[in-house]
Parts: C-alpha cells; structure tokens; sequence
C-alpha cells in the first residue's frame, strides 16, 4: 500500500535571491510539518531536474545540505511527467518494502535564474536533433502544431481553448500564492499577443520560480492522508514528427491502466489535476481522458462543468496556466492542490463535495511521456 501523507506547493511567482535548492527546503520544510515528521523519518528521496541547477547527482546534493541520510536517492527526468512519475516510483518503493517514507521534492528559479534565450534554448531541446531544432523551432511552436491539427480536427475554435485559460484565471484568484490573478477574458486571451500560430501569450503557462514537495508512506499515519490506487504510464514518441495520429495516445493508455488497477472507471472520479502548460494540452488531455467529447473540453469548461462548485472540478489552484510553472514542481502544485481538496484542507476554495477518488495526468514533451495517478480517499 501506497499514501500520500503530504503535498504542498510554494508560492509561484517571483522569489528573487532563491535558488532550486533553497525553494525544495522551503517545500520540503512544509511537508513534513504537513505530515508531522521528521527528517530522520524519511528513507527514501527522489528529486526532479533543474534546468537552473544541472547537477548530475541533485538528490544527493540536496540530501546533504538539507540533513537527510536517506537508503534510496534517485533523480528524475520526463519532462513534465516527471512530478507525477517520481510519485509513481515512490509509490512502487514503498509498496515493495524498499522505503517507508520517501520524500518527492523539486523547485527551481526559473523566473528569476536564467535568461528567457536560455530557457527558450533548454525547453526546445525536446525537438529532433537533426529533423526540428535546426529549423528553430520552440516548445510553443511544437504545441502549435498540435493545436491546428486539434482545432482543424474536432472543429472547436480558438475561442474554446481561450475558455480554458479564463477558468484557471479564476481559479488562481482564489488561490494564495498563484503567479497570475488578474481577471481574464475569452476576448482578452484571443487578442494577446501570438506566439506560434495559433496559440496567443495567455493560451502559454508563464515561467515561475518555485518548489513542491510531496510526502510517500507505506502507512496513513495519523494525520490526514489518501491512498494511491492506481498508477501507470505510456510513452508513446519523443518528438512531435514521430507522434502517433493520435495525439494523445499516451494519455488514452496510461490513464485505461491507473483506472484499472485502482478498481474505479473515469466515472467515478471526482476530482481532476490535470497538465496544462497550453490551453491545447488540456484540451487534447480531457479529451482523451474521456472527461469531455472530442472539441468539447472548452465548452464544457464555459459551461461551468469544471469550476469548483461544478460537476467535475479541474485544477482549482489556476493549474500551470495560472497558478504558475517552475518545471517539474509545477506539476506536483497540481499534486498538492489535489491532495488538499481529498482531505478538506481547501479553505475558501474547497470544492462543495470532497472527492472518493481523483485522477491526475502528468504530460512530459509534446504528449510524448504520459503517467497517470488514482487517489481514494480514506473512510
């Protein structure tokens, strides 16, 4: 068995003078206060990459300078999967026996710590070494081009995407810590500035700093907590020229055998933390998801089905669209947003019905790698 004792997100934004290191103590700091244990607890330690801090042996840096001397150190990359993946890792150790509590940890500051030609250099490294980087292509043009295949495919318009990025702007409103809050329009997003045909700045997450931490245990402790049933992932492509016609297919795979090893259907999932660095990587993720019908996943956010109070709630921090985005603990805020809400610690947020079991999607390249995470609620 597999809990999730703690998961908490710093504020995303502008934290001048913080480094990756500095932002996962911060994060981590909290957790454990969260899961009320101590640095001598844990024995098991997974850290996601920085692009600001490129050390080859991350978890064993910060294993020293934050006091851990844990029996199992691992650092992780994939991409934008990688905080939902470094959960899974950590839920196979310690449901083998491997560990009892490992701690997930990333941050970084990218905001503040390296120069947009840089970030913009580093992210498009994802491309084909010989086939797309040459030809100067960038992370948002790579989701361009999904994003005219979808809009070309399922006929939903611009404005359906743009209903996406207006419902995370509302959620972040409400959220404490969130990067942006300024109230948001269809017209507003569809007007800014573009980016990579068809995508417009407010249909692209913002670069953050940040850190997330979450906390793994082979029991619930006394505090609360929720089990993690389900866990699986797909790995489809690695760049966009070899992808599927399917787009999403990951997604369709990963998520068909996290429902199934936690017993659930999409049905009975009542809460969704899903990846949305563009408004067309939530969409294309609904969608295969099997949340909303192929071009539907806008119109369902603009009638109301994805809100807090709604029928199906959607990343009710503002999601990496608003909440902000750090690189790999950008994600785990979904994470900690979701775990918060399972156990009724969403203060003026909280959703009107705490939810029996959540899903969360993590997406890593353009929908190259894919893991999917089924929480349950404790009695």
């Amino acid at each position: 068995m597999a809990y999730l004792r703690a998961a908490h997100a710093t504020a995303f934004g502008r934290h001048e003078g913080a480094d990756p290191l500095s932002l996962m103590a911060d994060a981590a700091d909290r957790a454990l206060d969260q899961a009320g244990m101590e640095r001598g607890q844990i024995d098991g330690l997974i850290c996601g990459y920085a692009t600001t801090l490129p050390h080859l042996m991350l978890a064993t840096l910060f294993a020293e300078g934050y006091g851990l001397s844990p029996t199992y150190a691992h650092g992780m990359q994939m991409g934008g999967a990688t905080g939902a993946g470094m959960v899974h890792l950590a839920q196979i150790l310690v449901s083998s026996g491997t560990c009892r509590n490992v701690l997930v940890v990333a941050g970084e500051n990218r905001l503040t710590g390296q120069s947009r030609d840089t970030s913009v250099q580093t992210l498009a490294q994802v491309g084909h070494p010989q086939a797309e980087v040459p030809a100067g292509a960038t992370v948002p043009a790579y989701y361009a081009l999904t994003a005219a295949r979808y809009l070309h495919d399922t006929g939903a318009s611009q404005a359906d995407l743009a209903e996406l990025a207006v419902l995370m702007r509302r959620h972040a409103a409400t959220t404490p810590g969130a990067h942006l809050t300024a109230p948001l329009t269809v017209a507003d997003v569809t007007a800014s500035r573009p980016i990579a045909d068809p995508l417009k700045l407010l249909d692209c997450c913002p670069i953050s700093d940040g850190g997330a931490a979450v906390i793994v245990s082979s029991t619930p402790g006394d505090g609360p907590a929720v089990k993690i049933t389900g866990a699986a992932q797909a790995h489809t492509h690695q760049h966009i020229s070899e992808a599927p016609d399917d787009l999403a297919l990951g997604a369709r795979q990963s998520a068909a055998r996290a429902l199934e090893m936690a017993g659930v259907g999409i049905g009975d999932i009542g809460y969704l933390a899903v990846y949305d660095s563009f408004t067309v990587t939530l969409a294309l993720l609904l969608e295969a998801l099997g949340i909303s019908a192929p071009g539907q996943a806008g119109r369902d956010a603009a009638a109301g089905r994805f809100d807090a109070a709604g029928a199906l709630p959607l990343n009710t921090h503002g999601g990496l669209l608003s909440y902000g985005h750090c690189g790999v603990a950008g994600a785990m805020a979904h994470l900690a947003e979701c775990f918060a809400q399972m156990t009724g610690q969403g203060g003026a947020r909280q959703i009107p019905t705490r939810p029996a079991h959540a899903l969360m999607h993590g997406d890593g390249g353009v929908l190259s790698s894919h893991v999917s995470l089924v929480m349950e609620a404790l009695a």
